[in-house]
């Protein structure tokens, strides 16, 4: 029955007429607007972050603050610490409370890598020529699904965005809130960075992300997987292998410092959020 209805709302949806009054660029860059718009204001949040890489994978809760986001260390490999490396968070957090100025550089640090995020997110609707393809069933509702390939005449400011130049694939927006909710790409060409000097991204990468709406119109990313591979000067093999899920959200007081946070996560049981 669950199945059945799943496919009557897909073909009700199909079967619907659209006339989008904007063109696919334009839906783009108001998603991103939307993005930078909340970020000015959104919720704190609680939540628990999950990362592999090639080595092992690390299970964190994280608190928002006022002063910037604190981690807590709970699993590796999907186990709680042992007593010895519990103690070594223990005493990391300790640190970090008696040291204020470590808090600022990692607040520093945070804000420089969201600006260039939201540099690069802020490119996408100039970077790319969009192909609207129609309203289909999301974990949102309905979204928008656009299909992209690169624009020719997109002139990247700096190496960093030339990887845009190589980059296909599919965006989905949420219909009502015109929120980015997921991005498929790959990429269908090779990238040089500096006529190939400083660097190669070779041909056949991915990068996927999802955003979810998480309660109260506050949007988060939940999924990140990046898989891209080259060189660098000529001779570094680069290897980049992302994969990252967030869950468990739940708000904290919008004016709590980085202090408040530390005592809140030194009472997580060792064994939260393990799966």
């Amino acid at each position: 029955m669950l199945l059945m209805g799943w496919v009557g709302s897909g073909l009700a949806l199909a079967q619907t007429v659209v006339k989008p009054p904007f063109d696919g660029a334009g839906l783009v860059r108001r998603a991103v607007q939307h993005r930078l718009d909340m970020d000015q204001g959104h919720t704190m949040l609680r939540y628990v972050l999950r990362k592999k890489d090639a080595r092992r994978e690390t299970t964190k809760e994280i608190i928002e603050t006022k002063d910037g986001d604190v981690a807590r260390l709970i699993a590796v490999d999907g186990k709680p610490l042992s007593a010895e490396a519990e103690r070594a968070e223990m005493e990391r957090l300790d640190t970090l409370a008696a040291h204020p100025e470590l808090e600022e550089h990692r607040r520093r640090s945070e804000m420089k890598d969201q600006a260039r995020i939201d540099r690069l997110l802020g490119m996408l609707p100039d970077a790319e020529i969009y192909t609207f393809e129609g309203i289909v069933p999301c974990d949102s509702g309905a979204c928008y699904k656009l299909n992209f390939i690169p624009n020719p005449r997109f002139v990247p400011p700096d190496i960093e965005s030339d990887f845009l130049r190589g980059f296909a694939g599919s965006v989905w927006i949420d219909q009502a809130q015109e929120r980015l909710t997921r991005l498929d790409a790959h990429l269908i060409e090779d990238i040089d960075f500096g006529f190939g000097i400083l660097g190669k991204v070779n041909k056949g990468g991915t990068a996927q992300l999802r955003q979810t709406d998480v309660g109260g119109h506050e949007w988060k990313l939940t999924e990140l997987n990046v898989n891209l591979t080259g060189r660098a000067l000529l001779f570094k093999v680069v290897d980049v292998q992302i994969d990252e899920r967030t869950s468990d959200f739940s708000p904290v007081a919008s004016g709590m410092g980085y202090r408040d946070a530390i005592r809140i996560l030194k009472k997580t049981k060792p064994a939260a959020g393990v799966q």
